[in-house]
């Protein structure tokens, strides 16, 4: 009992010892791990600056929203109350080859980020091999005194191995690389939103052309109709001696001349109905829209301010997410100045005869560190440094030149609706006096005072005035379809791409007016 007091002592205070030292190894690791942690060599990311102006310069004209329409909702084209065009639509996003490439690229994108993130994880390996290996040895004489040889025995050796390598992000490569991936990943969900919002302007643009073309379809088969009975009342007259033959000749003319330009409406619209059959993914030949007698009016768009256009228009929020991924590939550039460290680690069992393979003496081990840093490359770190940078120069240019685009285009389709409708007004005013004169006109040549000729001249006056006001309707119609598209639709930024934005501002809409109904 008296010499286990000692010990036990003695114990104790190596037990405390190593424990001390255990403590403060596990705080300097943890220290270390929380210094390497913090650690990202590269310039952090800040949104480049756009001065974008606090209203649009051709807002005249444009009243204060009603608060149910103060936000473009993402199936916009339903504010036009067309039940095809909403079929078409959901045709469009089940099959459009355009939007299936795009969402396949967005996959693609994922890929990346998943490949980038997999750096922050060791790789771990197995590794079974078997050889056979010799070696010959013996002497010889010439033929002269005889020959003697031996020759040496085969080895066999079996191993059987793992390894672990683990090279720490010391200097925030790989979270440079990742946040890079993770801002092309978002940049490509944006082009997948521009995608859709692309193919369904087009399609709603093509859409309202080939009503049009249905409207002044039937015009002209009312005017047709109606040349035909200026045509056999011309002949008639011409027997009865009251019109000469040249009023018959005149009427043939213009009869035959509705007629090629009815002919031609044919082909027009066949070829808008293609273009709608490839758009909802389907041939022309299995596609098919039948002509009808529904009229659309043009809706109210409401316009925020033009900040708010920075995170509503996906093309916009693409070239800021390619302006982010941009800058962190130069930090990515500058880590490469770094040594980088790489721990591994690798065990296993080496022996030369199967039956000794997993057995406890023939195993191997190692551990430890690598350090590795490149001391001389004739320049090429700092090359890919200058490329880098001046890559992100070039998407800075890129996203602010986007965004002025964007501006424009709204503007531009804003000045157009306001014209458009102003223009409508005066052709609706037009067309009443044409329609007018051609009454008036038709009673006198009815009562014999005025010549077929006459009467003609205001027939393709009145002609032209009905086609002008079916096609400005049709102009107001795609005019509005492009401005909610140069709005984004009603698609919104992901919170990472719309931060630091300003707040929306109350919307403007136009005043709704009724568009042009053909026949009123």
């Amino acid at each position: 009992m008296q010499n286990q007091e000692p010990m036990q002592k003695h114990n104790t205070k190596t037990g405390t010892v190593r424990t001390f030292r255990l403590t403060r190894f596990k705080a300097a690791g943890l220290l270390a791990l929380a210094l390497l942690g913090g650690c990202a060599v590269g310039p952090d990311y800040q949104r480049p600056e756009v001065a974008v102006g606090e209203s649009y310069g051709e807002i005249q004209g444009w009243v204060q929203a009603n608060p149910a329409d103060t936000e473009l909702r993402g199936d916009w084209w339903k504010t036009y109350s067309d039940l095809e065009l909403n079929r078409l639509m959901d045709d469009l996003l089940a099959s459009n080859l355009s939007i299936v490439q795009a969402e396949a690229q967005y996959r693609q994108a994922q890929a990346l980020v998943q490949s980038a993130t997999a750096g922050f994880f060791p790789t771990v390996g197995v590794n079974a091999s078997v050889a056979r290996s010799g070696s010959g040895s013996g002497s010889g004489q010439s033929s002269f005194s005889g020959t003697s040889g031996s020759s040496g025995n085969a080895n066999q050796q079996y191993a059987l191995n793992g390894s672990v390598s683990w090279e720490p992000d010391v200097w925030g490569k790989v979270r440079r690389s990742v946040e890079s991936s993770e801002a092309g990943e978002q940049a490509s969900a944006a082009d997948l939103a521009n995608t859709r919002l692309s193919m369904q302007s087009t399609l709603a643009q093509t859409y309202f052309r080939l009503r049009a073309l249905d409207a002044e379809k039937r015009l002209f088969d009312q005017t047709v109709a109606a040349y035909e009975r200026s045509l056999r009342t011309t002949r008639n007259r011409y027997e009865a001696g009251v019109a000469g033959q040249s009023d018959v000749a005149v009427a043939q003319t213009q009869l035959e001349n509705a007629k090629v330009q009815q002919l031609a409406l044919n082909w027009q619209r066949a070829q808008l109905e293609h273009a709608l059959a490839v758009l909802v993914g389907k041939t022309p030949s299995a596609f098919s829209l039948k002509p009808t007698l529904a009229t659309n009016t043009v809706p109210v768009i409401p316009v925020d301010v033009p900040s708010k256009l920075l995170q509503r228009r996906p093309d916009v929020a693409a070239a800021e997410r390619r302006t982010a991924a941009a800058n962190a590939q130069i930090g990515v550039a500058q880590a490469a100045w770094f040594p980088d460290l790489t721990l591994s680690a690798q065990g296993g069992y080496r022996s030369g005869q199967w039956a000794q393979w997993l057995t406890a003496p023939f195993s191997f081990w190692s551990l430890g560190p690598t350090l590795a840093m490149t001391i001389f490359d004739g320049g090429a770190r700092q090359a890919q440094i200058k490329q880098a940078r001046a890559g992100y120069d070039v998407q800075v240019a890129s996203y602010r030149l986007t965004v002025l685009t964007a501006l424009r285009e709204v503007e531009d389709y804003l000045v157009q609706l306001r014209v458009l409708e102003q223009e409508q007004l005066a052709q609706n005013r037009a067309l009443e006096s044409a329609r007018e004169s051609l009454r008036l006109i038709q009673n006198q040549y009815d009562a014999g005072l005025i010549d077929y000729l006459s009467l003609v001249q205001v027939e393709t006056a009145a002609l032209s005035a009905e086609r002008s006001a079916l096609s400005m309707t049709a102009d107001r119609l795609v005019a509005s379809v492009q401005l909610i598209a140069a709005l984004g639709g009603g698609w919104q930024a992901a919170p990472s791409m719309a931060a630091g934005l300003s707040a929306p501002a109350p919307a403007l809409a136009p005043a709704p007016t009724p568009a042009f109904v053909p026949g009123n």
